[in-house]
């Protein structure tokens, strides 16, 4: 079960570590246009959509790579001091009241709106020849698909946490600054720092 839990994770971490490279794409993207517009005199109409449409895709397939990470923002001042099953007996309440229905919504409606707009070979209206819209409202029912999925595995993990009172592992990837951990790797100690705060007020102080 665990061996299956972590495969749908790296589904997920693939997808949002493949759709991140559109931060690149992006940042080429706007500096061009914005070189293109102020010294060119010649800016492009269609740039602002084809803009909207890279983020809105890299936004909709990072939700499945963050859930799958645990890192969707939570209002855990209180969450935080519970024990594990109680965290899972919430986590798993909320995921079935709202979670499982939203997302199945948000896939199955995306799924609308994604065949309807290649029937009709939808583009932006935006300029005469605006981009093509129907690849980005595919992204839709994909990353909706994705992040149902991986709200299933989360599922899965409370009922696990439930029965046994630990939550179960989760698939490593790049995390925060661990600050402990670079004290150790730079040999700094907490009274180092205590002291050098007291050097600096006492300069500051004396100034």
């Amino acid at each position: 079960m665990q061996k299956l839990l972590l495969t749908i994770d790296k589904i997920s971490t693939f997808a949002g570590q493949f759709f991140s490279w559109l931060i690149v794409a992006l940042t080429f993207m706007i500096t061009w246009e914005v070189f293109s517009r102020y010294v060119l005199d010649n800016p492009h109409a269609w740039a602002f959509d084809v803009m909207s449409m890279m983020y809105g895709s890299l936004f909709m397939m990072a939700g499945a790579y963050t859930l799958s990470k645990n890192g969707h923002v939570r209002g855990d001042v209180l969450y935080g001091f519970f024990p594990p099953r109680l965290q899972a007996g919430l986590d798993l309440a909320l995921y079935i009241l709202f979670f499982v229905p939203g997302v199945f919504a948000l896939a199955y409606a995306g799924y609308g709106y994604a065949a309807d707009s290649w029937a009709i070979n939808e583009h932006s209206n935006i300029t005469a020849n605006g981009p093509p819209v129907y690849p980005f409202k595919t992204i839709i029912p994909i990353a909706g698909a994705i992040l149902f999925l991986q709200g299933l595995v989360e599922i899965v993990r409370c009922i696990i946490c439930l029965q046994s009172g630990q939550w179960p592992s989760r698939g490593q990837d790049v995390e925060e600054v661990d600050v402990e951990k670079l004290k150790e790797m730079v040999n700094v100690k907490d009274e180092d720092i205590a002291k050098l705060d007291t050097l600096v007020t006492a300069k500051g102080v004396a100034k």
